[in-house]
């Protein structure tokens, strides 16, 4: 029986979704239907279903940060050999954001979602897990190595580069005017105390999330920014800093050393830095030998 998680939080939305699924397929099963893109993630790595149908905008983590933080994490514990589940975008309509999924071939369904337009979804859907069945007896029967490439992630990968790519050329991707270029940035202010302390950009080393606050990190030593990365990020040069994880930027020109552990996850160490930064599996084309 083919399984599904929904993430929607709006809850009226959420069952009116799942009561549509349940006339279109009736096979289907919806393991949980949950409200933010958290819940999103953790549920999908807990139950490993094999559809998503995620909500764009979700408090929190949005539906395409979601996809890419489980992409990130897959494969759950439990099923190593379980492929990426397949993603069917729910959202508003918003014409960045139709144009971006079509451009990438991601699957989408509008809001109030359409009982003909979600037949054409199932029908795309149960081609796709048909021809993963055919392709692939032997991830299902458990017998490659944990190291091997998942062609479902890969894929799902792919699109979601795609996206990112339309989401910063074309404005955010849940509906805004493309925003003009902002000169990149030349200097930090962090507060430390009563005291603010200017930080030229050109010693910050990398930059890490944490929390409600953003590291700022040097040679010689570290600074707190009440400033979230993904605003910051648009006034850095792409070209001196390279984002290697949802959640980290680096300054190229600073890495060093780039490896890859047994189970092909990779790492770098930057120069004047003792500590090992993960690189996610959405920016380890980055790092391809030449």
């Amino acid at each position: 029986m083919p399984t599904a998680l929904i993430a929607e939080d709006e809850p009226l939305l959420a069952q009116a979704l799942q009561a549509e699924l349940a006339r279109a397929w009736p096979d289907l099963q919806v393991l949980r239907t949950v409200g933010d893109g958290a819940s999103a993630v953790q549920a999908t790595l807990e139950l490993a279903p094999q559809l998503l149908f995620f909500d764009i905008r979700m408090p929190g983590l949005s539906g395409l940060d979601a996809a890419l933080e489980l992409a990130d994490l897959w494969p759950p514990a439990h099923a190593p050999q379980q492929p990426f589940p397949a993603l069917v975008f729910v959202t508003a309509y918003d014409q960045y954001a139709v144009q971006a999924f079509e451009a990438q071939a991601v699957d989408y369904l509008l809001k109030p979602v359409q009982p003909a337009r979600l037949l054409k979804t199932v029908s795309k859907l149960q081609l796709a897990l048909a021809e993963r069945a055919q392709a692939a007896p032997e991830t299902i029967a458990g017998t490659l190595p944990a190291t091997h490439t998942d062609p479902a992630l890969e894929a799902a990968l792919t699109q979601l580069r795609g996206l990112l790519q339309a989401h910063a050329t074309a404005g955010p991707i849940a509906g805004a005017a493309p925003v003009a270029p902002v000169a990149p940035l030349q200097v930090l202010q962090a507060s430390v105390g009563s005291q603010i302390h200017l930080v030229p950009v050109d010693e910050v080393l990398y930059l890490e999330a944490a929390d409600k606050y953003l590291r700022v990190l040097t040679a010689q030593r570290e600074y707190l920014l009440r400033t979230a990365l993904k605003d910051l990020l648009p006034q850095l040069d792409p070209l001196v800093f390279w984002q290697v994880h949802r959640g980290t930027v680096v300054r190229a020109m600073a890495i060093d050393t780039v490896s890859r552990d047994e189970a092909g996850r990779m790492h770098l160490r930057l120069r004047g830095r003792s500590e090992t930064l993960a690189v996610s599996r959405l920016y380890a084309p980055r790092f391809k030998a030449m």
